[in-house]
């Protein structure tokens, strides 16, 4: 059975959303201000680093890392910077 899971943060005034759909396989979209950036399909229980660019000026590349399990997926967001990273809060809609 499929499942989704979301999850949010703001970065540099931007928003980074993640939506994780679980099942065999995990597809993995990643949106920054309501448009899709990234998308991928990865197996189960797998991770995941996605390069994404922030709208700043100059461009800012952050990298999300998209854990689809064992478990509930998790999701952190990597500043460009390699700094520590962020997780992304769960959201539920």
């Amino acid at each position: 059975m499929r499942r989704r899971h979301h999850f949010h943060i703001d970065h540099l005034g931007h928003s980074v959303s993640v939506t994780v759909e679980t099942g065999h396989s995990a597809v993995v979209d990643v949106l920054v201000d309501g448009k899709e950036t990234a998308r991928v399909t990865i197996g189960h229980d797998r991770q995941v680093a996605l390069p994404v660019e922030l709208p700043t000026d100059p461009p800012t590349t952050v990298t999300v890392r998209v854990t689809s399990g064992p478990g509930v997926p998790r999701c952190l967001l990597v500043p460009a910077d390699e700094g520590d990273p962020l997780v992304m809060a769960p959201r539920s809609y």
